[in-house]
């Protein structure tokens, strides 16, 4: 058994697709219509196409604004991204406008950092243990 797709419930999915892969750099693997308006939507990391797949959900169904409300208001990220060196991706992002809650922090074997995704989500970001 592996994981083979997650989802991340977004408010906007024309504008969660243009910051998932124009500032964070993923790739658009799926994009089909379901039903009138909403798309089954995923993205992947450019470096495994055939990995773990992001679907951008829409966020319609109604526990779901209480839920990351609450999430965003504790600073609870809904979901982490590995990445080789968060200290050069904070900057990164930083100079792309990503606003970030928690500026890199080193806790043990592990640097964590936390952005607003703009669709309603906290992301970390964190290297893997050493």
């Amino acid at each position: 058994m592996r994981i083979h797709l997650t989802s991340l419930f977004v408010d906007d999915q024309a504008k969660a697709l243009e910051f998932y892969t124009g500032v964070l750099g993923f790739v658009k693997k799926h994009d089909v219509p379901v039903g009138e308006q909403d798309r089954w939507l995923t993205v992947v990391s450019p470096d495994e196409p055939g990995g773990v797949e992001l679907l951008l959900e829409p966020a319609g169904h109604p526990a779901v604004k209480p839920y990351r409300d609450a999430l965003v208001e504790d600073g609870i990220p809904l979901a982490q991204f590995a990445v080789e060196d968060v200290h050069a991706e904070y900057e990164r992002l930083s100079a792309l406008g990503v606003r970030f809650t928690q500026e890199p922090l080193e806790m043990g074997p592990v640097t964590t950092a936390v952005f607003d995704d703009t669709c309603g989500n906290l992301i970390q970001i964190s290297t893997e243990p050493r």
